[in-house]
């Protein structure tokens, strides 16, 4: 069955880094639309980035623009979440999510999600 397992979270210094992997069986992730989301506290999930199946353009939310990349590794089949100059704002738990239907970058458009890991952004 298809199944997506995040990794790569845990505790870093506010100006860190960390990469979050997101690997797919079942199914070739390289496929389909990808989208990392996360819930912050106080705050509702919401996407942080996406790469498209169609035109492999990425997109990303405001606050972690020149900060963040989404990729994939078509030979792993694993998409990726390279996290620079981390904040304690982006302090949540990260999931990867697919959409095999379409190419949004929505939690009403995601067909397939991980457990998701935990970012701790502290001094």
């Amino acid at each position: 069955q298809a199944q997506l397992v995040e990794s790569g979270g845990g505790l870093v210094q506010p100006g860190g880094s960390l990469r979050l992997s997101c690997a797919a069986s079942g199914f070739t992730l390289d496929y389909y639309t990808i989208g990392w989301f996360r819930r912050t506290r106080g705050r509702e999930r919401e996407a942080v980035a996406c790469i498209r199946f169609s035109d492999e353009n990425t997109s990303y939310a405001d606050p972690v623009k020149g900060r963040f990349t989404i990729s994939r590794d078509n030979a792993k089949n694993t998409a990726y979440l390279q996290m620079n100059n981390l904040k304690p704002d982006d302090t949540g738990t990260y999931y990867c999510a697919v959409d095999m239907r379409g190419s949004t970058c929505t939690y009403a458009g995601m067909d397939h999600w991980g457990k998701g890991t935990l970012v701790t952004v502290s001094s």
